[in-house]
This record gives structure tokens, sequence and C-alpha cells, in this order.
């Protein structure tokens, strides 16, 4: 196996990690303090080709790789994660399953403008009653002949209030129980759809998360992504590439904490020299490092299985429990080494570690990664 990047993906990871030291981190606490979306950064995400780099240049996206985006998710990550899952929804969870299952008139009308980032896509899957349990949709598609009739509620919807696309899975044939879920593009703008207010959420406070309710909305049967009742089945193919996201994600989250905390103990001093050269401060980093390589590689092996055309279904599963729980301790030990500075916003770290909480259960808990990961060893 080569460890070496291609001279492509170093220069995507460093326009990457430009974008984000110039652009993101100068207003990163105040739009976290104020729940702010980050209207001028996702509009230069879309410029740098951010949005749908995931996507073939046939249909305008950037063509580019599974770690190459993975390296891009990571630095975009270390700053503000609130811009980064605005990223990965877009790439991994709605521009794929168009571009993977749509037909050429869907990708030409949908896709395209995505790709460009001129508009943002939203995954509308989980409900009051169906989050953990994605079998039990309770949004209904009503199956009236040239169209579907959609009544429903969905819950947690990043992208809720900005996108102008919803993948929305729903019931058509409730005694075919999962198989009777079918997967419509609908437009946000439909008569029928509300959107609700913006959750007052303990992290990624800036990206937009709501409800979304929809009131006898007409869905063209042409917006069917699919066959009929192959909704669940793409909701779960694009959950497994969308697990490769929020690992870099979480893996970004953690690196960033980490170098914040490894800068402060070169610089911070106590009982007369910098807490680095304390052991209990020294190996609290060592342990840090050990994990943050260990989960860059389970991202890695992943998108490198999504890149060969291999199944990665179990290597993004391992990926997405491995890097959420390893964000959850590194930030945690950061503020930890930070004393009672991390504990405040100025220094960053506090508002990682609240970040840092939602990787463990976004796009599946990490409790539903361990059965993932089981049944994989059952064969």
């Amino acid at each position: 196996m080569n460890f070496e990047f291609t001279e492509e993906q170093l220069m995507i990871r460093d326009a990457a990690r430009d974008f984000a030291q110039r652009e993101l981190l100068p207003g990163v606490i105040e739009r976290d303090d104020k729940a702010e979306y980050p209207t001028e950064q996702v509009k230069r995400l879309a410029e740098l080709g951010f949005l749908g780099m995931l996507v073939g240049l046939e249909y305008d996206g950037g063509g580019m790789d599974t770690i190459s985006y993975v390296l891009a998710m990571e630095e975009i990550s270390k700053v503000d994660s609130s811009v980064s899952v605005i990223m990965s929804v877009n790439n991994s969870l709605v521009c794929w399953g168009v571009e993977k299952y749509g037909t050429e008139e869907q990708k030409q009308k949908f896709l395209k403008p995505m790709a460009r980032g001129e508009k943002i896509g939203a995954f509308l899957l989980s409900e009051p009653e169906a989050g953990s349990d994605a079998t039990s949709q309770r949004t209904t598609a009503v199956d009236m002949g040239d169209h579907y009739l959609v009544n429903g509620t969905k819950n947690w919807i990043t992208n809720g209030n900005s996108a102008s696309t919803y993948i929305v899975m729903a019931q058509t044939h409730p005694e075919l129980k999962h198989k009777g879920i079918n997967a419509l593009l609908v437009d946000a703008k439909s008569e029928g759809v509300f959107v609700g207010p913006h959750e007052n959420k303990m992290g990624m406070r800036a990206s937009d998360t709501c409800s979304v309710m929809f009131n006898n909305v007409k869905v063209p049967k042409e917006n069917r992504l699919g066959e009929e009742g192959f909704g669940f089945k793409l909701a779960m193919q694009s959950l497994e590439g969308g697990r490769i996201g929020i690992a870099s994600q979480a893996l970004g989250i953690a690196s960033g904490a980490y170098e914040l905390a490894l800068k402060y103990a070169q610089e911070r001093k106590a009982f007369g020299k910098e807490i680095i050269h304390h052991q209990a401060i020294a190996f609290k980093l060592a342990d840090m490092a050990v994990e943050i390589e260990a989960a860059r590689f389970f991202c890695l092996k992943a998108a490198w299985l999504k890149d060969q055309g291999q199944p990665y279904g179990h290597a993004s599963a391992m990926a997405k429990l491995y890097a959420a729980e390893t964000a959850m301790k590194v930030t945690t030990e950061a503020v930890q080494i930070h004393g009672g500075y991390g504990y405040v916003k100025e220094y960053h770290v506090e508002r990682l570690m609240r970040d840092a909480k939602l990787t463990q259960i976004y796009e599946g808990t990490s409790e539903i990664q361990k059965i993932v990961i089981s049944r994989g060893l059952m064969g």
C-alpha cells in the first residue's frame, strides 16, 4: 500500500487548509456564539469547488477522489465543523445519490446546480420517532398516479433551511415495511413545505439544522430516485459514504484540538518549565497523537476502498466509530491541558469539544456503528 499522497491530493489539502485558516478562523467564535449561518463562507466553499468535489466532471463537479475529500474535510473541520458538515451532506448524502441512481434528466436538473454550489442539498431521513430505527418512516408518499402526495415531518435536517433540493425518504407501501420506502427529489420551495426554526444546539451551532414539515406536497413521479421501493436501500448506501465524511470531520476536530493543545503546552509554563516537559501533560499529548493517527488511517482506508470500487461500508463504520470516539477523548483532554483557559471561548477548544459530541450521534450513533460492524463480522 502506498502511503504517499499525490501532488493533486496535497494541493487540495493545502487549499482547504488555507481557506480554513484565512476565511473560517477569523469569525468562527462569533458565528458559533450567535448560531449564525456562514453564508459568505459557503459561497467561497462553492467557488473553490468543495461543495461538489466528489461529483464527476461531466456534471460540473470536481471529479476528485475520496482521499482528497478526507484531506479537505479534515482541514476545514479543524477550524469550523459547521461549515464542513454542509460540505459533507451536499457531497456524500445528496449529490452521491443523484449521481449514482438519478436519471439523466434528474442529473441535469438537480445535480449540476448542487455540484457547482449554486444550490445546496439536504438529506431527509430522520423523524421524531425514526432516528436510529430508520425503518420506522411515518412520512408518507401516497401514489396519486402521475405524482406522489407527501405528508409528514422530518427532524434534525442539516441544511434544512438553506437547501433548495431535498432527498426525502417516505413510505408509499406500509405493508412492505422498509421495502415500501421511496426516495424523492423535492423542491424545497414547493407548496406545502414548511421549515421550522433553527435548533438551539450544543455544538456546530452555525450549521443550519431544523425540522421540515410536508403538508400535501405534490412531487412528480419523475422525481423518484431509483425504482419503486428502493428508498431505504439508497439511504443506507448513502450513509456508508456519509460516514467517511463524518469520520473525517471527527478526525479534523481531534486534530484541531490536538494542535492547539500542543502549541499551548509548548508555551505555558508551570513550576519553572513549559508544561509539555511535565510527564502528566506529555503523556496526554502522546496518547492524543497515537489515537489521531489511528483514526486517520481508518478514514483513509475507507476512502481508498471506495475509490477502488470495493465494498467500504464495514470500513466506513469502523472509521466513523473510532474517529468520533477519538474526537471526544482528544477534545476533552485538550480542554484539560488548557486548564481554566480551556473553559472559555477565546481558546477554541471548548467549542471543539462541543462539536465533537455530535459526531458520536449523527449519521448513525456510535452504538449503531457497532451493530453495523458486528453484523459484518457475522458474514
